[in-house]
């Protein structure tokens, strides 16, 4: 039931775009949206046909609803990202993130100083940042380092005190680190050429630094200073070996950002690719848990505001695998093919394996929450109405009718629970049918754990297509259990997921982990089953062998089959051998008959 005045707000809500904020009883936010249409986006978290669990507990705790009015959709998702910032609500996706990244700072002062930080001041210096790994930085502070003669003192070497000379020159001008500016014996405008070259490689431009070089290299050269040459020749191969090491990509694009998402039912995993002229120069992932069964065209729109804000990313387009329009002011491509398609693939590849590794830490890290996640993508990847933490799978083995056999494998919480398998003689079938087979043994199991009161599976596969299927559901009907636990069927050849009553099968994705599942159920039924069957023929061969020998009885058949295991082992073993198991007489007559065989 709607609250009176929350039904007043909302038929007087604006079609316009807007934020919109819930608050509880507390009158604490507890949700904050963007919305093109406030009047329709709001209005939708009322319908009475939502599923979604929590959703349902987001308006179960709404009291008052607030809204504010702007121009455009990107007016709203801005202050949107600016709102969730500042009041940090329990219901949305909070991109947390407790490092401070460092940065590499140009000073703003004479001969500036080039220096690394993890702290943004306005000071009127130039920040280039932040970066994720702390080694990218000290690897381009040593290649500065190798590159110029930069000075690392806290002098004030202004004009003034130069003329005054006011400094002397230290360690760093001997042992040639530093040109000596502080004593005038480097003007600053030749200084500035290095921090000019230095701005451009934080961008991403290298051949600023490298025509520098080059030219320097051919005037020492030409001077048959052979020295010096050699030394510019040695900062350019150093260069030269720092983009080849780059990721480079296409050399059209200059400056792009490339956002990518992949998710599942709880979490998103998104990348982040900063491209300056032509190489990929910052890289980041982040993984976010959903709250409100999130899109992922909601989850990448935040994290794109985000990222762009803590990375101070101006570039005025962007690649992605999901559109947006007229977002932010900014070109959003979604390429099909060529260089921009070669550049999202990097993107989600690496989202890829951010998943991969987050998932493989939580298998080892928090087991529990890895088979929650796989359980929940199997609810809906399957249809079903809960979790299947209980499945049973059955299959059939038999040769042209002969000794057939079944098993039933058990699966909690997607993993094998060996000491629940259960194997079955059947008993009530003659000849090669695996759908009487079938239906004995999955009666059979299920009268029994009705009879005995056992928990019943929320969740039966069939080894088999419809025919199988059928029979299965004949006999859980005979039990009154067809509403009570679902059942499906997989058939190998396509892989094709079979449910009663419906002509059309479901096709999973190949490498989803719900099939996974299913698909090891049924092959540890398969192999379960077959063993079972091979031990009984092994058996029955040896055991009717042996019947034909005089003066073997039932106790000797045991007795050699515990012993020797096949009769292929039998046939190895000396009489002398032999006779010490079961006497020299039975020895003798057991030799002449095998011998009589071969």
């Amino acid at each position: 039931m709607i609250n009176p005045s929350i039904k007043i707000e909302l038929s007087t809500m604006p079609s316009q775009p807007g934020v919109y904020q819930f608050l509880n009883k507390e009158n604490k936010i507890i949700y904050i949206g963007k919305a093109k249409n406030l009047k329709k986006r709001v209005t939708s978290y009322f319908r009475s046909s939502i599923s979604s669990r929590k959703t349902k507990n987001l308006v179960k705790n709404i009291s008052e609803i607030k809204h504010v009015v702007v121009n455009s959709e990107s007016d709203a998702l801005l202050l949107e990202n600016s709102l969730i910032k500042k009041y940090q609500p329990k219901y949305n996706i909070l991109l947390r993130d407790d490092k401070t990244y460092p940065w590499i700072v140009i000073k703003n002062e004479d001969f500036p100083r080039v220096l690394t930080t993890r702290k943004v001041e306005k000071d009127g210096s130039e920040y280039f940042g932040p970066f994720t790994n702390y080694k990218t930085v000290r690897t381009i502070m040593d290649i500065f380092s190798n590159l110029y003669n930069l000075r690392t003192c806290s002098y004030d070497l202004s004009k003034e005190n130069i003329d005054n000379k006011k400094y002397k020159v230290c360690l760093e001008f001997h042992i040639g680190n530093c040109l000596g500016g502080c004593e005038g014996k480097q003007s600053e405008e030749d200084y500035l050429i290095y921090i000019s070259n230095i701005r451009d490689f934080l961008k991403g431009k290298l051949s600023s630094s490298i025509n520098y070089f080059k030219k320097e290299m051919n005037e020492a050269s030409n001077k048959l200073n052979f020295e010096k040459a050699q030394k510019a020749k040695e900062k350019i191969e150093l260069l030269n070996n720092y983009q080849s090491k780059s990721t480079v990509v296409d050399s059209k694009l200059k400056s792009v950002d490339v956002f990518s998402i992949i998710s599942d039912n709880t979490h998103a995993y998104v990348n982040y690719l900063q491209v300056a002229y032509g190489r990929v120069i910052r890289f980041h992932n982040v993984e976010i848990k959903k709250k409100l069964d999130e899109s992922d065209k909601e989850l990448l729109l935040i994290s794109i505001v985000n990222l762009r804000e803590k990375f101070n990313s101006k570039n005025k387009t962007i690649i992605t695998n999901i559109d947006f329009e007229n977002v932010l002011d900014i070109k959003f491509i979604v390429p099909k093919a060529g260089d921009n398609r070669k550049i999202l693939d990097l993107s989600l590849r690496n989202a890829t394996q951010f998943k991969i590794e987050k998932l493989k830490q939580i298998q080892i890290v928090d087991p529990e929450r890895h088979s929650l996640r796989i359980l929940d993508q199997m609810k809906t990847d399957l249809r079903l109405n809960k979790n299947p933490v209980h499945i049973e799978c059955f299959d059939n083995s038999n040769i042209q009718g002969s000794n057939p056999v079944a098993s039933c494998v058990v699966f909690k919480n997607a993993k094998p629970s060996k000491k629940d398998y259960r194997l079955f003689n059947i008993k009530t079938v003659l000849g090669p049918d695996d759908y009487a087979s079938m239906e004995e043994v999955v009666y059979r199991r299920y009268k029994r754990m009705t009879k005995e009161g056992d928990n019943l599976p929320n969740l039966i596969v069939i080894d088999g297509g419809k025919g199988q299927l059928s029979s299965s559901v004949k006999a859980l009907k005979k039990l009154g259990l067809e509403r009570k636990i679902a059942v499906l069927g997989i058939a190998k050849r396509l892989e094709e997921i079979f449910y009663p009553n419906d002509p059309i099968p479901l096709y999973l994705n190949k490498k989803s982990e719900t099939l996974k599942v299913i698909q090891k159920m049924r092959n540890e039924a398969h192999r379960f089953a077959i063993n079972f069957h091979r031990n009984k023929r092994s058996k029955k061969a040896m055991v009717s062998s042996f019947d034909e020998i005089p003066g073997v009885g039932e106790k000797t058949k045991i007795l050699l089959l515990k012993k020797f295991k096949s009769f292929k082992n039998l046939t190895k073993i000396s009489e002398e051998k032999l006779s010490e198991e079961v006497g020299k007489a039975r020895a003798k007559k057991i030799k002449e008959f095998l011998k009589s065989k071969s």
